[in-house]
């Protein structure tokens, strides 16, 4: 039977790139992000490999936009097999001179969207003993971030969770996995103001090269996805060190320039 993914934050970078690559199998989509222009011109694109294609906007720092996304998927007549949870902010600078506002907004749609997102779709998937739950958290899930302090913060969240709920749908038809990506190609550090770092001085990988590791991962059932090399290193060598060594560490590469 064909199925249906619904992706967040699907208006560009790996958003757009899991939609390309799911559509090519021919995955039916649902797409979600504030840009309503952006995802018209995606969807058109899309349907050129034959699959059906809607978009919902909206903007999911807003505490009731997951119903609302929701209760428009019902609309549709669709049952989601494949949700993404990809939506999500980060924010530079010091937290005690970072805007508040931007915080809660940050916190909103990195955790709590994506956990009442996550509760509606997955209550569908258990009953029918079938669905797949990507939820994309980030190398920054491994220790703290100075400079980036409430952003790192949400993403060991998502990591956490994800790990937690894999756990407890094992046999049950339905897999979770948490995608760690590291520094990617895509306007995420423009929008984190993170212009002024030398995080991405150290390279960064190319977003279509990420979703792939990534959609290939998660399509295997695995529960943490970390694509690069270097970046599995990363994650790894962290857990060994002292926590306090860990964050220096962080502070030094994430410091401006």
């Amino acid at each position: 039977m064909k199925e249906t993914a619904l992706i967040t934050g699907a208006s560009s970078g790996l958003g757009y790139d899991f939609a390309k690559l799911m559509a090519k199998e021919n995955i039916d989509l649902i797409l979600v992000a504030r840009n309503n222009e952006k995802l018209e011109e995606n969807a058109i694109e899309l349907k050129k490999d034959g699959v059906e294609v809607d978009i919902i906007v909206s903007d999911l720092s807003k505490p009731n936009a997951p119903n609302e996304v929701y209760s428009q998927v019902q609309k549709l007549g669709k049952k989601v097999d494949i949700l993404v949870n990809n939506a999500g902010v980060g924010l530079f600078g010091q937290f005690v001179d970072n805007d508040l506002q931007k915080e809660m907004d940050m916190l909103y749609l990195n955790i709590n969207s994506l956990t009442h997102l996550t509760k509606l779709f997955l209550r569908g998937m258990s009953e029918r003993g079938h669905g797949k739950i990507l939820n994309v958290a980030s190398t920054a899930a491994f220790q703290p971030g100075p400079l980036m302090a409430v952003y790192y913060a949400s993403k060991a969240y998502v990591l956490s969770f994800s790990e937690a709920i894999e756990n407890e749908l094992k046999g049950s038809g339905v897999t979770v996995s948490a995608l760690c990506p590291g520094p990617t190609k895509t306007n995420f550090a423009d929008r984190a103001d993170l212009g002024k770092s030398k995080l991405f001085d150290m390279g960064a990988m190319d977003s279509k090269a990420v979703a792939k590791l990534g959609y290939e991962g998660f399509m295997k059932g695995k529960s943490v996805i970390i694509p690069g090399g270097q970046n599995r290193l990363m994650a790894n060598s962290v857990r060994l060190m002292p926590r306090k060594l860990a964050t220096s560490i962080v502070r030094n590469v994430q410091k401006e320039k």
